[in-house]
C-alpha cells in the first residue's frame, strides 16, 4: 500500500484501474441513464413548469438533496481534501458557515419568492424594480452561471474523467456534458431532483466509507489529532495566517454566503420547485444539516491522507491517494461513478437554471410574450445545448490557466461576483427606498468595479507576486461595503421611475412592521426546532474545533 505513495499521482489512476472498475462505472451510467429515461418519458411532463420548475412538485427530501448535490461536485471533493492535506480544517468554514445563509434562504427570501409566484430571480427582481432591472440581472446570472458553475465544474470533473479513462481532456469534456445535458434537455428539473437522490445517497455512503477508513488506518480521530499540527484542527485561524485569517472569513464569506445560498438561480431553483412554503423550508433546513458532512466527508481525507503519506509533491492528488491506497478493485471504481454522478449533478442543476433564466427572462419576456408551452420548452432545450457547447470551450480554455490552486482560485471568483448580487437583493428586500436606478448602477457599474478589482487580484498583479493586497474575501466585503454605500446614495439622491416598497405579506401597502411580520410567521414551531436543533449543533462544532 506505501508503494502506491510513489506511483499514485492522479495521472497514473487508470494503471491502478482493473476491469472490474470499468464495469462497475459503465453499469451505474446505465442505471443513471435508465432512472432519467423512466423518468423523462414516463409521459407526464408536457408543461414548460415541468422542465424547469418540477411542476412546483419538489418535496423536502428533493430539495435537500439537489441542493446539496449542486453544490458538492468533483472540484469540491478534490479541492477540499487538497486544502485538507496543507491546512487542515480551516475550509470547513465554507460548509458549516453557510447554515447562517440557508437559514435566511428559508425565513426571508424564500417566503417571498414562492409568494410571488416566479419562475426565476430576475422575475422577481424585475417585479420589485422593472423590465430593465430583470434583463440585466437574467444576462449577469447567465454570465455567472457559465463562468461558476458550468466551466470551473466542467474542467475540474473533466481532469477527473480523462485521469479515469486516460482520454485527452476535451473528450472527457464531451463526455460528460453529453450525460449532463440529456437529463437536463429529456426531464428538466424533476429528472434531476430525481436521480440526484441516487447519486447522494451513493455519494455519502462511499465518502463515509473512506473517511473511516482512513481513520481506522490512522488509528482513530484522536491519533490522527496527535499526528498533525494542532492548528490544523482550527477553523478560526490567527488574523496573522496567510491562508483563511478569522477575520477574513467572519466579514468576507457572508458576502459570498448571501449571494450562494438565496440568490443564485443554481441554488435557489430547487426551493422554487417546492410544493409548498414549508417543504421549500425544510427543504433549506434539510440541506443546512447535509452540509455538516462536508468536513467528514471531504476535508477529513485530506488531513489522513496527510498523516500517512505526508510527502506528496502534489496536494491535489490526497483525495484519489486515499482511494486508491484504501479501497480495493471494485471499490474504486464506485468512487469514480460517484464522482462523475457529482459532476452530473452540478452542470446539469446549471443547464437547467441557465435555462430557465433565458427562456423565461429574456425569450418570453423580451422576445415573445405569447408563446405557447412547446415553444417555450423547445427554446429552453436549444438554451441547454447552446450552453452545454459554450461552457465546453470555456472549460477547454481554463486548461491554459497554469499555477492556481483550484480550491482558492475558485472561492476567489466566486467572491468577485457575490458583491453586486448581495447588494441588490438584500437591500431590495430589507430597504424599501431602493431604487430601480440604484439596482441598474449596482448591476451594471458595480458589476465592473468588483469584477475588474478581481482580474487585477488574479491576473494583472496577482497576489502571490504582489504582497499589497487584502485577503480576497476581505477584498469582497469591502467591494460589498462600497457598493451598499454606493446604492444607498444613489436612491436616496436620485429619483426612481418606480416606487414601490416590496409587497411584504402580499399588501402593496404594508406597513412599517409588515417585513418582520411576513418574517416571522413564515415558518412553524415545528420548523424553528429543526433550526434551534441546527444551531445547536453547529455552535457546538465551532467551539469544539477552535482553541487547538
Amino acid at each position: 500500500m506505501v508503494c502506491l505513495l510513489t506511483s499514485c499521482a492522479m495521472g497514473n489512476i487508470y494503471d491502478f484501474l482493473k476491469p472490474i472498475d470499468f464495469i462497475v462505472v459503465i453499469a451505474y451510467l446505465v442505471v443513471l441513464i435508465l432512472i432519467g429515461y423512466l423518468v423523462s418519458f414516463s409521459g407526464k411532463q408536457k408543461e414548460a413548469g415541468h422542465l424547469f420548475l418540477a411542476n412546483r412538485s419538489l418535496g423536502w427530501g428533493s430539495i435537500g438533496f439537489t441542493m446539496w448535490g449542486t453544490n458538492v461536485g468533483p472540484s469540491m471533493l478534490i479541492a477540499s481534501a487538497s486544502i485538507g492535506y496543507t491546512s487542515g480544517l480551516v475550509a470547513g468554514n465554507f460548509g458549516w458557515y453557510a447554515f447562517i445563509f440557508i437559514f435566511l434562504l428559508a425565513t426571508v427570501f424564500a417566503p417571498r419568492y414562492l409568494k410571488s409566484g416566479v419562475n426565476t430571480l430576475p422575475e422577481y427582481m424585475g417585479k420589485r424594480f422593472g423590465d430593465s432591472t430583470r434583463t440585466i440581472l437574467a444576462w449577469y446570472s447567465i454570465a455567472t452561471i457559465l463562468i461558476s458553475w458550468l466551466s470551473l465544474t466542467l474542467f475540474a470533473g473533466g481532469i477527473l474523467v480523462s485521469q479515469i479513462l486516460n482520454w485527452p481532456l476535451w473528450g472527457s469534456v464531451i463526455l460528460l456534458m453529453i450525460i449532463a445535458g440529456f437529463f437536463t434537455v429529456a426531464g428538466g428539473l424533476k429528472t434531476i431532483a430525481i436521480t440526484n437522490i441516487f447519486q447522494m445517497v451513493l455519494l455519502i455512503l462511499v465518502s463515509l466509507a473512506l473517511t473511516l477508513l482512513a481513520l481506522n488506518k490512522v488509528g482513530g480521530l484522536g491519533e490522527l489529532m496527535r499526528q498533525t499540527p494542532a492548528h490544523y484542527w482550527n477553523l478560526f485561524r490567527p488574523s496573522s495566517d496567510l491562508t483563511y485569517p478569522w477575520i477574513a472569513i467572519v466579514l468576507g464569506y457572508p458576502v459570498m454566503g448571501v449571494w450562494f445560498w438565496c440568490t443564485d438561480q443554481s441554488m435557489v431553483q430547487s426551493v422554487l420547485g417546492a410544493k409548498n412554503l414549508s417543504q421549500g423550508q425544510i427543504g433549506a433546513n434539510f440541506t443546512g444539516w447535509l452540509k455538516i458532512l462536508d468536513v467528514a466527508l471531504f476535508i477529513i481525507p485530506g488531513i489522513a491522507c496527510f498523516a500517512l503519506f505526508p510527502n506528496l509533491t502534489n496536494p491535489d492528488e490526497a483525495y484519489m491517494t486515499m482511494v486508491t491506497a484504501l479501497f480495493p478493485s471494485g471499490m474504486i471504481g464506485l468512487v469514480m461513478a460517484v464522482l462523475i454522478a457529482a459532476l452530473i449533478s452540478t452542470v446539469d442543476s446549471a443547464l437547467n437554471s441557465l435555462s430557465t433564466v433565458f427562456t423565461m427572462d429574456i425569450y418570453v419576456k423580451k422576445y415573445n410574450k405569447n408563446a405557447t408551452t412547446k415553444q417555450i420548452i423547445k427554446v429552453g432545450r436549444w438554451v441547454v445545448v447552446a450552453g452545454a457547447l459554450l461552457a465546453v470551450f470555456m472549460a477547454l480554455a481554463i486548461d491554459s490557466i497554469k499555477g492556481l490552486n483550484l480550491f482558492d482560485i475558485f472561492q476567489a471568483i466566486l467572491g468577485f461576483i457575490a458583491p453586486p448580487m448581495t447588494v441588490v437583493f438584500l437591500l431590495g428586500v430589507l430597504f424599501k427606498r431602493m431604487t430601480q436606478l440604484a439596482a441598474n448602477v449596482i448591476l451594471s457599474v458595480g458589476t465592473f468595479i468588483s469584477m475588474g478589482v478581481g482580474v487585477l487580484y488574479l491576473w494583472v498583479f496577482p497576489s502571490d507576486v504582489y504582497d499589497f493586497w487584502p485577503h480576497f474575501l476581505l477584498l469582497s466585503f469591502y467591494l460589498f461595503l462600497i457598493l451598499s454605500a454606493l446604492a444607498i446614495a444613489v436612491s436616496l439622491l436620485g429619483k426612481s421611475k418606480i416606487e414601490r416598497p416590496l409587497e411584504f405579506g402580499g399588501d402593496a401597502k404594508a406597513s412599517k412592521h409588515g417585513a418582520f411580520k411576513t418574517w416571522s410567521t413564515s415558518i412553524s414551531i415545528s420548523q424553528w426546532m429543526l433550526w434551534l436543533m441546527l444551531f445547536a449543533v453547529m455552535i457546538t462544532l465551532y467551539i469544539s474545533f477552535n482553541g487547538h
